[in-house]
């Protein structure tokens, strides 16, 4: 379990309160969407969740160790894939024998499946590989370490419509029982089939948290005319898109994610009650 525990946290050049008092628990065993608009703390989070920043209130624990002590046998559980970063003027069997020895659970064979997703073999060197590719490249390996928890912070930028397939057929494939996935995205049909659970999250606030099927039980996606008990609308080619609260004998409905995510910015108080009835 990910325990994040009264949680506060300021930035102080220039002087910004992002955290107060922020509490979360995520599971083993779950892929999670972290949504939230710019600048509400997304990103800022995960460093916390990771031990990348310090918070000056509250805590973060990952199976009752403090993230923030970065400890060897915490950290060899932690994998993050930032949304930009650098690799260096090396082979990939060079990246891999200094990087491996570091996460126990490392697996050469995973790795080779998770390349082969994308295409791509284990005899590259990273200097000549385009953005694209070194993004793919990278989160194979970071898979393939097989942490407990594993954060990508929009993962499918630069990765072309394939790309963003085999990216969801690896997170598909790579999941465990014991594993936390969290994806950071404002991409959010690039990973709609992929995730277990939803957070939404503004600031010090929790909009929603709420499971996959916990959404498709209370909430009804449609097309429609009529706005009668709508909590959101919003236009699109083929009229507008409704979200209404699912009545006890509705049939499923196909969740679209971005629609709830607008909907939860723009009605949070209506969401709210939906998932607490």
């Amino acid at each position: 379990m990910l325990n994040v525990e009264n949680l506060g946290f300021s930035y102080r050049k220039p002087p910004m309160r992002i955290f107060n008092d922020f509490n979360l628990q995520l599971q083993e065993g779950r892929v999670y969407g972290l949504l939230g608009k710019n600048g509400s703390g997304k990103t800022t989070l995960l460093q916390l969740m990771t031990g990348l920043l310090t918070a000056q209130e509250g805590r973060v624990t990952l199976d009752e160790a403090d993230v923030r002590l970065r400890l060897p046998e915490v950290m060899s559980n932690v994998f993050v894939v930032p949304e930009e970063f650098m690799l260096p003027d090396i082979t990939l069997e060079k990246f891999v024998e200094i990087n491996a020895p570091f996460y126990p659970r490392f697996s050469r064979d995973d790795l080779e499946r998770y390349l082969s997703l994308f295409e791509l073999n284990g005899s590259l060197h990273l200097k000549a590989l385009s953005m694209g590719q070194k993004k793919k490249v990278f989160m194979a390996f970071a898979l393939a370490t097989n942490t407990k928890l594993l954060v990508l912070d929009e993962p499918t930028n630069g990765l072309d419509i394939p790309g963003k397939s085999a990216f969801r057929k690896l997170i598909a494939s790579g999941m465990t029982d014991d594993k936390i996935i969290i994806i950071s995205t404002h991409q959010v049909r690039d990973i709609d089939s992929i995730l277990d659970h939803v957070l939404i999250i503004d600031h010090s606030e929790v909009l929603l948290n709420a499971s996959i099927a916990e959404v498709s039980n209370r909430l009804a996606f449609g097309y429609s005319n009529d706005l009668a008990g709508a909590i959101y609308s919003q236009p699109s080619i083929n009229g507008n898109i409704v979200l209404r609260p699912k009545a006890h004998d509705a049939g499923e409905s196909m969740i679209d994610l971005e629609v709830l995510f607008n909907a939860t910015l723009a009605n949070p108080q209506a969401i709210a009650q939906v998932f607490n009835s």
